[in-house]
């Protein structure tokens, strides 16, 4: 079983609000806040943007996982953010990202993690599941989607 079928519903945003990178950045790292108090949610952005500026985590086709290696972690958590509008954030293609997949590991971690980030990349090169996501009427409906995978 894959690890994209097992992100709980706490952490399935179905609305983004944000309108930019920063923005999109805080409110992932907000809900895993919320899921997992423990973490801050500043240590998370912070994380996120020294990845950012090594090079945008928008792979294009619409897509952005950014990701990075939080101490303190217990296990690898992944958020999924849908933006209808999209957002802004330095793709590949130029495009703007509409789905986000949120991926943390422990900061020991590493081939778990690279797996993770492997098993996404498969996922989202399915146009049919980037259309299905993207197109999803709500939270339980994404779940569902999400379910499949994997």
């Amino acid at each position: 079983m894959g690890i994209i079928n097992q992100i709980p519903g706490a952490l399935i945003l179905p609305a983004m609000q944000a309108a930019s990178k920063k923005e999109a950045l805080r409110e992932l790292a907000a809900a895993v806040h919320a899921a997992q108090p423990e973490l801050d949610p500043d240590a998370l952005y912070t994380v996120l943007q020294d990845r950012e500026a090594l090079g945008s985590t928008g792979i294009g086709d619409g897509i952005a996982i950014p990701h990075g290696k939080i101490k303190g972690l217990a296990t690898i958590t992944i958020c999924f953010g849908r933006s209808k509008q999209g957002i802004p954030f330095e793709a590949l293609d130029g495009k703007p990202a509409h789905l986000f997949f949120l991926l943390l590991a422990p900061a020991e971690v590493a081939a778990p993690y690279l797996s993770c980030l492997a098993e996404l990349s498969r996922f989202l090169k399915n146009p049919q599941h980037r259309n299905r996501l993207l197109h999803a009427e709500g939270r339980e409906e994404l779940l569902a989607i999400l379910a499949e995978a994997g």
